[in-house]
C-alpha cells in the first residue's frame, strides 16, 4: 500500500512542477513581451524624423579632380549623391534584399526565422569561437549604422533589435531601404550605392545594371575581401552567389543570370597616389579660407594636368644627380599650377620641397637686381664695366678670375658676371632689390647685405617660379592657385576662381627688357641646356660649393622652376644650374608646350655666341650669409635678425661624387673688350665711351 501511494504521488508532483514551470515561463514571456513593447514605445518616441536620419553625418568626403575632370584622390568617408527610392535601379534593390534579407518585406524589423537559423548554426559551432551570424535584418543594420556601433555584445544586440522594431513602426519599408542603400559601407571609404558605383565603375548608381548591382550587393558581407579593385576574382565569385540568390528569390530568371557577364564589367581606373599627392597636400588646406562648408561631401576641381605631372616627375627622376633630391613647379600664364613635384617619391618622403623648403637661389636671384636696374633707367644695351669691386671689404669675383672691361647689361646678364651684379646693387640700393623681390612674391626673409645680389637669401621654389611667371605676363602679378571650383555632391557651386589682372608690378617695358636678358641667357649664355626648339627665356642658379642648382624659365605661356640639391645642404660636385636642372626643364617643357602654338617674345634680342662666365658664385672674404651683424628684412620690410643654420656634424665617410669629364671647367680665356666685340660682331674701330650712368628719373 505504501509503495502504491508513493507511485501515485510522484506523477502528481511532476505535473505540479511542470505546470508551475509553464506558468513561470508564460509569465516571463508576458513580462518580456511587455518589456519589449515598453522599450519599443520609448525608443519610438526618441527616434528623430526621417530628414535628420538622412543628414546624419559620418565625416566629410572630398573628391579631388584633375583639370580634365578625372578623380585623382578621395579623402575621408566617400558619400555619393543621395538617391531617393524611386531613383534607385530596381535590380540594385532586388540584389540587396535577396542577399542581405530575403524576408525583408514580411518581418517586423526582426526576423524570427533568421534568428532561429542563426541560433541553430551557433549551437552546431559551439566551442569553435565563431560568432552568431546571419540574424541581422536590413532594418537592424540601419539601426547599427546610424545609432550604434559594430562592437559585438549581447546588450548591443538587444538594443539593436528594439531600435529595429521601433524603426519599422515609424518608417515605411521604402524609407528604410532608402536609408540603407544610401548609408551602408561598401569598402574603399565608399558609403552608399552612389559612392560605390562612382568609385568602382566611374558612373552614378542611377545607371547600375544587373552585373554591377550584383558586385555592389556582394560587397556588404566583407568589403575588404570582395572589393573588385583589390581582388577581382573574389568579387566575381561573390557576385555569382548574389545572382544565385536573386534567382532563388524569384526576382530574376535563370536566363537573366546567364546573360549577366560579370567577368567583363568595366572598372574605373584607380587614381594616382604618388607625386600628385604633393600637389593635393599643398592645395587642399586652402579650402579652409575658400569655403565654409564642413559637412556636405565636396567635389574639388583643380588645375593639375596629369600628363604634365607625369612628364614633370619623369624629368626630375631622369636628371637628378645621384644622392640628391629634386622639385619642380609649373604654372600656366594665369598662375594655374599644372605640375608640382615635391620630391623623388611621395611614399618615401612626403616633405614638399617645391612649396615648403627654403634654399639659396644663387644667380637666379639676379632677375630682381636687373629688374631694379631696368626700372631705374638702364636698358639691355646700357654700358657697364666689369672690373674689381670692393664693397666694405666684400670683393666678389668672377669664376674666370679675370675682368671683361667695358660691356653692356645684356652681356653681363647672359654670362652671369658677378661684379656687374654687385655694382648694380650698389647703384640702385640693396633695399630696392629686396623690395623688387617682395613685389614679385618672395615671402621669406631677405637680407640686405651686398652679397644678396648673388642670391644668399633663402627662398621657396614656388615663390621664385611665381616671380618668373609675372615677368612672362609682362609685369602683371601672378598668384599660383590649384583650385578652380568647389561644388557639393549635388552640384551646388560653393567657390569658383576668378583671375585678377589688376596688380601691375612693373611697367611692361621693364618686363620686356628682363625677358630680353633671359632669352639671351638661354640662347647662348648659361642656360643653353634649356633650349627646346622654340623661344625660351630663363635663368640658371648655382650656389656656392654647388649645394643648390636651379633653372627657371618660360615659353609659350608655361613658366617652370626646377630645383635640385641634397636635403642636408651638402655640396654636390656635379650640380650646376645650367646642367641637370636645365636639362630637366627642357625634358619637361618639350612635353608641356608640345600642343601649344609657338610664341615669340615681344622684344628684339642681340645674342652673344657662347658662355663667357659660368653660372657659379665666388667670393673673397666671407659671404654675407656668414657675416656678423648683417640686416635682414621680413615680408613687410622691417629689419629682423638673421637666423643661423644649425651646425652640421662632420662625417668622415661622406662619399664624394665623381666629376664627369664633360663637367670639368675649361681653362679660362683672356676676356677683354676686343674679345667681346669679336663675339658680338661689333665695329672694332668704334670710339670707346665710358658707360653712361642712367638717370633714375627718366
Amino acid at each position: 500500500m505504501a509503495g502504491s501511494g508513493k507511485s501515485k504521488g510522484a506523477p502528481s508532483r511532476a505535473k505540479t512542477w511542470a505546470l508551475r514551470t509553464v506558468k513561470i515561463g508564460v509569465a516571463a514571456a508576458v513580462a518580456g513581451l511587455l518589456a519589449i513593447v515598453i522599450a519599443v514605445v520609448i525608443a519610438l518616441q526618441s527616434l528623430p524624423d526621417y530628414g535628420s536620419l538622412k543628414s546624419s553625418p559620418n565625416g566629410q568626403m572630398i573628391r579631388v579632380h584633375a583639370a580634365d575632370g578625372s578623380v585623382i584622390v578621395s579623402l575621408g568617408p566617400s558619400f555619393g549623391r543621395w538617391l531617393d527610392y524611386d531613383q534607385i535601379p530596381q535590380v540594385m534593390i532586388d540584389a540587396m534584399v535577396s542577399t542581405e534579407d530575403k524576408r525583408f518585406y514580411h518581418h517586423p524589423g526582426v526576423d524570427p526565422v533568421g534568428m532561429a537559423r542563426a541560433a541553430w548554426v551557433a549551437v552546431e559551432n559551439r566551442g569553435t569561437g565563431r560568432r552568431l551570424q546571419g540574424a541581422s535584418t536590413i532594418t537592424q543594420q540601419v539601426t547599427r549604422n546610424i545609432f550604434l556601433n559594430n562592437s559585438y555584445s549581447f546588450g548591443r544586440k538587444i538594443r539593436e533589435m528594439v531600435l529595429a522594431l521601433a524603426l519599422e513602426r515609424k518608417f515605411s519599408k521604402r524609407q528604410i531601404l532608402e536609408l540603407y542603400l544610401n548609408k551602408v559601407y561598401f569598402g574603399g571609404g565608399a558609403y552608399g550605392i552612389d559612392a560605390a558605383s562612382r568609385k568602382f565603375f566611374g558612373h552614378p548608381a542611377t545607371t547600375l545594371d544587373l552585373p554591377e548591382a550584383a558586385i555592389v550587393a556582394g560587397l556588404v558581407k566583407a568589403p575588404s575581401s570582395y572589393s573588385p579593385t583589390a581582388d577581382a576574382e573574389a568579387a566575381i565569385g561573390r557576385a555569382g552567389v548574389v545572382l544565385d540568390l536573386m534567382v532563388q528569390n524569384g526576382v530574376i530568371s535563370a536566363a537573366d543570370k546567364a546573360a549577366a557577364d560579370i567577368a567583363n564589367v568595366a572598372l574605373a581606373p584607380e587614381p594616382p597616389q604618388n607625386s600628385v599627392r604633393y600637389f593635393t597636400d599643398w592645395a587642399l588646406p586652402q579650402l579652409d579660407v575658400l569655403i565654409d562648408e564642413s559637412n556636405e561631401p565636396l567635389e574639388v576641381y583643380t588645375t593639375i594636368d596629369l600628363s604634365m605631372q607625369n612628364a614633370a616627375t619623369a624629368a626630375i627622376k631622369a636628371n637628378v644627380p645621384s644622392g640628391t633630391q629634386g622639385a619642380l613647379v609649373s604654372l600656366d600664364r594665369d598662375g594655374a599650377v599644372r605640375a608640382l613635384v615635391g620630391g623623388l617619391d611621395y611614399v618615401t618622403s612626403n616633405y614638399n620641397r617645391a612649396t615648403t623648403a627654403t634654399r639659396q637661389p644663387g644667380s637666379a636671384w639676379k632677375i630682381f637686381v636687373y629688374m631694379a636696374a631696368l626700372e631705374a633707367g638702364y636698358t639691355p644695351d646700357t654700358g657697364v664695366t666689369d672690373e674689381p669691386v670692393d664693397i666694405n671689404g666684400w670683393k666678389p669675383r668672377n669664376s674666370s678670375g679675370r675682368f671683361s672691361g667695358d660691356i653692356d647689361i645684356r652681356t653681363a646678364f647672359a654670362y652671369s658676371i658677378n661684379t656687374v651684379a654687385a655694382k648694380l646693387g650698389v647703384e640702385v640700393g640693396f633695399p630696392t632689390v629686396a623690395d623688387m623681390a617682395r613685389r614679385f612674391g618672395v615671402t621669406t626673409p631677405i637680407n640686405t647685405h651686398p652679397s644678396m645680389v648673388l642670391g644668399t637669401s633663402d627662398v621657396r621654389l614656388i615663390d621664385m617660379t611665381r616671380a618668373f611667371a609675372s615677368i612672362a605676363r609682362k609685369g602683371i602679378a601672378v598668384t599660383p592657385y590649384g583650385i578652380t571650383k568647389v561644388t557639393t555632391a549635388d552640384g551646388r557651386l560653393l567657390y569658383e576662381h576668378q583671375d585678377d589682372t589688376s596688380r601691375v608690378l612693373v611697367a611692361p617695358w621693364v618686363a620686356a627688357g628682363m625677358t630680353d636678358l633671359m632669352q639671351t641667357a638661354v640662347s647662348t649664355g648659361t642656360g643653353k641646356a634649356a633650349q627646346i626648339g622654340r623661344p625660351v627665356a630663363g635663368k640658371t642658379g648655382t650656389t656656392s660649393s654647388n649645394k643648390d642648382g636651379w633653372f627657371l624659365g618660360f615659353s609659350s605661356g608655361i613658366t617652370t622652376g626646377v630645383w635640385m640639391g641634397r636635403d642636408d645642404a651638402r655640396a654636390v660636385v656635379v650640380l650646376q644650374g645650367g646642367r641637370a636642372p636645365a636639362r630637366a626643364f627642357a625634358d619637361y617643357m618639350k612635353v608641356a608646350v608640345a600642343k601649344r602654338p609657338v610664341e615669340q617674345f615681344e622684344t628684339e634680342v642681340t645674342l652673344p655666341e657662347w658662355q663667357l662666365e659660368p653660372d657659379e658664385e665666388a667670393y673673397y672674404g666671407a659671404p654675407d650669409g656668414e657675416a656678423e651683424g648683417g640686416m635682414m628684412v621680413d615680408e613687410n620690410g622691417f629689419p629682423i635678425e638673421r637666423p643661423r643654420p644649425p651646425a652640421m656634424e662632420d662625417e668622415g665617410d661622406e662619399q664624394q661624387l665623381e666629376v664627369d669629364p664633360e663637367d670639368r671647367q675649361q681653362p679660362p680665356q683672356q676676356i677683354d673688350q676686343q674679345w667681346i666685340d669679336n663675339v658680338l660682331g661689333r665695329d672694332r674701330d668704334r670710339q670707346r665711351q665710358p658707360p653712361p650712368r642712367p638717370n633714375p628719373y627718366p
